[in-house]
């Protein structure tokens, strides 16, 4: 098997700006008054030294006193910490194929925000190398400058460069000038083709200023031979140091391999921990993989589970650096996907998105190694949560994993899934996975796999909607609900539009997503809980091809476009620490 590389792309390294510290201005106090007499030295040269040290003194307070930071921010009585809207966001997305035939596309998109930056700029790149952070605030430059052309010149100043001095730089808030796709204004999706072939690399996805609050990429592929035949999406996500995957396996015709991109400037060092039904599979090959910088490894499971191994739960630990991860599975003509990395190990995991017509269901859970996990299995139907009959629970090992076959759980409608501990006072943090399967009339069936998902909170969105394909699952993990949906334009045309859905408590509610009025190309849909309780959901899309049921379910997570920033207090002391 091929592993792709990516190009380092070469350029400086992240910089950042700092505003000096805000400080008091200093009370006027005694000085001390010791006479120290040095050997050789006479008593009135040390008094000139200390006059002299107590004036450099004086000066270091005094410039520190008249230049304050510019526009300091007020705190109020509380020293609550203020909101502002994020500067910059960054995803990656994996090598699309692994020695199989298709086509991969690429959606990016920015909801319209509220917040006053304005410039910068969203583009995708095959070159994973790090991107270089603006130096200035997003909200300087008025608009971005054309890819590739440097930055405009400050007003009054000349343009062109005096002879013999240094070219300026590039743009750093700017797309470059080899970028695939380029994103070039908030409330618009941007889509286009991936890289193809077997040894097609993984993307990089920036946006900076008012292109980065709810920053998404989506990448959807459609395989048509019949290994691995089925549709494959996933949701870009950053890089991180931790990832769990619930679901792998490595037995009959699976093939499921392992992701990992390093878009920073330096190394990272990687192990990768597998659990079956008997704990740890103990493996040096999975430990210590070094990821060249600018650069992505595919690592094939069944080179490291030591055998056939039916379920496995996967853990990326990054020792030094940051990747990206993504685990894709592969059943041979039974279907294949993207296994969506779990939210982190907690002991209540809640799966959003059982379509109604699932044919099969098999659950894995993992426990960590410290204890025993006894669990509730519970399904939110139109009318709240309730036990499925001859699934009521599942027992999980410390340190290893189980399974059950739900079979038809859903029994023709749609659903969510929560596992919630038997007894509250023993909660143990697990991890958890669900292939769904869907069977079309002709026998032919396609795959996906859920997880354990956090709630959209304030807003979360997915790209890549087609017409006609797209159902939200939406479950209220609480209290009743309300939240709004809107669609985006569409990338070629198109007037967004906007649904309000009620839900009841612990209910799940299936949505054909609304449409563009005028719909010309893909579109995206964004979730916003107005009031109630908090609200998992999850996305199909549903794309027959070749009279296979080819669908894939990714889950939507708040966007995190906004970041809570502390107040800080002016401190003269700064300068004697």
């Amino acid at each position: 098997m091929k592993k792709p590389a990516f190009r380092k792309k070469s350029g400086a390294g992240p910089e950042e700006a700092f505003e000096p510290a805000a400080v008091e201005p200093a009370g006027a106090g005694e000085p001390a008054r010791a006479a120290v007499e040095l050997p050789g030295r006479s008593a009135g040269t040390t008094t000139r030294s200390l006059l002299a040290a107590a004036v450099v003194l004086a000066a270091v307070l005094g410039i520190a006193e008249t230049r304050p930071p510019a526009g300091p921010a007020k705190a109020d009585a509380g020293g609550a910490p203020s909101t502002a809207q994020v500067e910059r966001t960054a995803a990656v997305c994996p090598q699309p194929f692994q020695g199989l035939t298709g086509s991969t596309t690429l959606t990016a998109y920015t909801p319209p925000g509220t917040g006053s930056a304005t410039g910068g700029a969203g583009w995708l790149s095959d070159q994973s190398a790090p991107a270089t952070p603006p130096t200035a605030a997003p909200s300087a430059p008025a608009s971005a400058p054309p890819n590739g052309s440097p930055a405009a010149a400050p007003s009054g100043s000349s343009t062109a460069a005096p002879s013999g001095s240094a070219t300026p730089g590039p743009d750093k808030n700017a797309a470059p000038a080899d970028a695939k796709l380029t994103l070039t204004k908030p409330g618009t999706p941007a889509t286009g083709p991936a890289t193809n072939g077997d040894g097609a690399p993984g993307t990089g996805a920036v946006a900076t200023g008012a292109l980065a609050p709810g920053f998404t990429v989506t990448q959807t592929t459609v395989v048509t031979e019949q290994r691995g035949l089925g549709l494959s999406g996933l949701t870009c996500t950053p890089e991180n140091t931790s990832f769990w995957f619930a679901g792998a396996s490595t037995a009959g015709d699976r093939v499921d391999y392992l992701s990992l991109v390093n878009p920073e400037s330096s190394a990272a060092v990687v192990d990768i921990q597998l659990y079956g039904d008997k704990g740890l599979i103990e493996n040096d090959a999975a430990n210590g993989i070094t990821v060249a910088p600018g650069s992505s490894q595919s690592v094939l499971l069944s080179t490291l589970s030591k055998g056939a191994v039916t379920d496995l739960a996967v853990h990326v630990v990054v020792r030094s650096g940051r990747v990206g991860a993504a685990l894709h599975a592969a059943d041979g003509s039974k279907g294949a996907d993207w296994v969506p990395a779990s939210a982190d190990p907690a002991p209540t995991q809640v799966l959003p998105g059982l379509p109604a017509d699932t044919a099969a269901a098999r659950l894995v859970v993992w426990a960590p190694t410290d204890d025993d996990a006894d669990l509730k299995i519970q399904l939110s139907g139109k009318n709240g949560w309730f036990t499925p009959a001859g699934n009521e629970s599942i027992h999980v090992k410390a340190g290893m994993v189980a399974a059950v076959d739900l079979g038809k759980v859903t029994r023709d409608e749609v659903a969510g899934l929560r596992l919630s501990p038997s007894d509250d006072k023993h909660a143990v943090p697990v991890v958890a996975g669900l292939r769904i399967d869907r069977t079309g009339g002709n026998g032919k069936s396609d795959a996906a796999w859920l997880t354990g998902s956090n709630p959209v909170g304030a807003r979360a969105t997915v790209a890549d909607n087609r017409a006609g394909a797209s159902t939200l699952f939406l479950t209220s993990t609480g209290d009743a609900a309300t939240v709004k949906v809107t669609a985006s334009a569409g990338s070629g045309g198109g007037t967004p539009a906007t649904k309000e859905v009620q839900l009841p408590a612990g209910g799940t509610v299936a949505v054909p997503a609304p449409e563009p009025a005028g719909l010309n190309g893909v579109f995206a849909l964004t979730v916003e809980t107005e009031s109630g309780g908090p609200v998992v959901a999850a996305r199909m899309l549903s794309v027959p091809n070749k009279d296979v049921p080819m669908f894939t379910v990714q889950a939507l997570r708040d966007d995190h476009s906004t970041v809570q920033v502390p107040q800080a207090a002016q401190d003269p002391g700064v300068v004697l620490r």
